[in-house]
C-alpha cells in the first residue's frame, strides 16, 4: 500500500483526508495504492492502522461529498471512470446504529410528539387520537394530562416548561397551562399514581379554522404560532392570548344572515360548555393553497419568514410580516411533511410518493431544477421529519410503512431503518408511523398506531 508500488487494474490510487476537528484523527497527505475490491470497512482498517488507534473508529467515506456505499470498483464502475484515476476520500467518524432504549404505552394512536427544551429535565408530549394531550417524564410516566378537544389531536408544541399548544380535528387550537414546572414522583406509591397526574388548564381556545388543524409550529422569540389546516390555510396567532381579538361564541348562532347547518349550530353548542374559556381569533389567516395544507414552519434563521407545504404539490414561502406568499415552488406529488436544514440551506418535504425531496428554498422557482436531491427508501408516504441535533447532514423520517429511517444527504439511500419493537405490531395492520422527532438527550422518538413512544439512540451518535 506504499506510494511507490506500480499501479495495477485491482489497485486504485488514493489519497484520504478529513475535515474533523479532533487533530488525533488527521493521517498525513500522502496518496497510496489500495485494492480496488475494499468497501468502507477495509478503508476503516486502513484509517485506524495508519492512525494506529488503540480502540479502532470506524469511518464514513465521502468521494465528491456522497456518501461510498459500495466497494471503490462499483463506484468507478458507476461513474464511468477507470482505475487509473485517483480519487480524494473524505474520512468522518461513523454514526452508531439507533438501537432500541425504551417504549411507553399509550390509550390511542400517537398523532404528534414533541420535546421539552430544558436541558436538565427532559419531558415528552404526546397528542393522540383520544383528544388527550399528555406529558411524559423520561421514566415513561405520565406527569400531566390536558383534556378539552372534542376529536383526534394532530399536533402539539411546547412553548414553555408550563405552556404548550395543541391543535386538532375539532378545528381549534388550545393554549394550555400547568402549575408546575416539574412534579416531584419521588414519594409516589403505585396506588396513587393517578392521583400525581396534573391536569392542564385551557388558557385560550384558538379559533379561526374550517377544516381539521394537522400541523405547529411555535417561534419563541417573536411568541408567535403557525397552524396548517385542511381548510387549505395557515393560521398566524400569538402564544399570548391578550394580543388576538376576542371571538364571541355565539355571533354565528345570533347573525341571521349566517346560513348555518344544524350540525354547525349544535357543535357550537356543545363547546359552549366550555362557556367560560377565552377564545381567540388569528393574526392572519395566510391563504394561497388550493388542497389541504400539511405542514407549516418558521425558518430557523429569520423568524418573519414561514415555509409550507400542501397536497396541492406546493411549497411555498411566506413573508409573515405581510402575511403574503412571496414564492412558489411545483412538485410534481403531494407534500405531506417539512423539515429545514438551515446549514445547507435545503427544506426537505416527505411526500405522497414514497420518497423525500430536498430543495433548496432560495432557488428560483422558474429554475428547472426545484429538486436537489431525492432520498429514496420508504415504501409509503412519509409523514413526519426531522433533524439530528449533532450533525447537519442527517435528518430522520417516519412512515406509513412502519419505519423510521435515519438519512445522511449525502447519500440517496438510508443509513439505518427503525422497526417497530412491540411484538402485537402487525405490518401494515397497526404498525404506520404518524411522529418522529430526533431531540437531544433523548434520542429519536416515535409514535403511530401500536400507541406506543418508542425511542431509540440517537444521543452521542459517534459513542459506543
Amino acid at each position: 500500500m506504499s506510494s511507490e508500488e506500480a499501479p495495477d487494474k485491482s489497485q486504485l490510487k488514493i489519497r484520504f483526508f478529513t475535515r474533523e476537528k479532533d487533530e488525533s484523527l488527521h493521517v498525513q497527505d500522502t496518496p497510496m495504492y489500495v485494492p480496488i475490491t475494499l468497501k468502507r470497512y477495509g478503508l476503516s482498517e486502513i484509517v485506524n492502522h495508519i492512525l494506529e488507534s488503540p480502540t479502532p473508529i470506524p469511518f464514513d467515506f465521502l468521494v465528491d461529498g456522497e456518501l461510498l456505499r459500495t466497494s471503490l470498483q462499483e463506484y468507478l464502475t458507476k461513474k464511468g471512470l477507470s482505475s487509473e484515476n485517483s480519487l480524494n476520500l473524505e474520512y468522518t467518524r461513523a454514526v452508531l446504529p439507533p438501537s432500541f432504549l425504551s417504549s411507553f404505552n399509550n390509550e390511542d394512536w400517537i398523532s404528534s410528539l414533541d420535546v421539552s427544551r430544558d436541558t436538565d429535565n427532559k419531558a415528552i408530549i404526546s397528542g393522540s387520537y383520544d383528544g388527550v394531550v399528555r406529558t411524559w417524564n423520561m421514566d415513561g410516566k405520565v406527569q400531566k394530562q390536558y383534556s378539552g378537544h372534542s376529536g383526534p389531536i394532530k399536533a402539539v408544541k411546547f412553548i414553555s416548561n408550563t405552556r404548550l399548544v395543541s391543535a386538532g380535528n375539532d378545528r381549534t387550537l388550545r393554549l394550555w397551562k400547568t402549575k408546575n414546572d416539574q412534579l416531584n414522583n419521588s414519594n409516589a406509591t403505585e396506588q396513587d399514581d393517578d392521583e400525581d397526574v396534573e391536569d392542564g388548564k385551557t388558557l385560550a381556545i384558538l379559533e379561526g379554522h374550517k377544516a381539521p388543524v394537522v400541523s405547529l409550529d411555535v417561534s419563541i422569540p417573536t411568541s408567535r404560532i403557525l397552524s396548517s389546516s385542511y381548510d387549505n390555510a395557515i393560521g398566524f396567532w400569538s402564544t399570548i392570548y391578550k394580543e388576538m381579538t376576542t371571538v364571541d361564541p355565539m355571533e354565528e348562532i345570533k347573525n341571521p344572515d349566517n346560513k348555518i347547518s344544524t350540525a354547525a349550530k349544535k357543535r357550537r353548542k356543545l363547546t359552549l360548555k366550555d362557556g367560560t374559556i377565552r377564545r381567540r381569533a388569528p393574526l392572519a389567516l395566510l391563504e394561497s393553497h388550493t388542497a389541504p395544507v400539511e405542514q407549516t414552519n418558521f425558518d430557523i434563521n429569520d423568524n418573519t419568514v414561514g415555509y409550507s407545504v400542501s397536497q396541492d404539490h406546493t411549497i411555498k414561502t411566506w413573508d409573515l410580516v405581510t402575511a403574503r406568499c412571496v414564492d412558489t415552488k411545483i412538485t410534481s406529488y403531494s407534500l405531506l411533511s417539512l423539515v429545514q436544514m438551515p446549514t445547507l440551506n435545503l427544506l426537505a418535504c416527505g411526500s405522497s410518493a414514497r420518497h423525500i425531496t430536498l430543495h433548496d428554498p432560495r432557488m428560483d422557482s422558474s429554475s428547472s431544477k426545484i429538486t436537489q436531491q431525492q432520498l429514496i427508501g420508504h415504501k409509503n408516504f412519509v409523514v413526519s421529519l426531522d433533524t439530528c441535533p449533532e450533525n447537519e447532514y442527517m435528518l430522520c423520517s417516519g412512515s406509513h410503512d412502519g419505519t423510521v429511517k435515519v438519512w445522511d444527504v449525502r447519500s440517496s439511500s438510508p443509513m439505518y431503518t427503525i422497526t417497530r419493537e412491540d411484538k402485537s405490531v402487525k405490518k401494515g395492520i397497526n404498525d404506520k408511523v404518524l411522529a418522529v422527532r430526533w431531540a437531544e438527550k433523548v434520542g429519536i422518538i416515535s409514535g403511530g398506531q401500536d400507541k406506543k413512544i418508542q425511542i431509540n439512540k440517537g444521543d452521542n451518535i459517534f459513542k459506543q
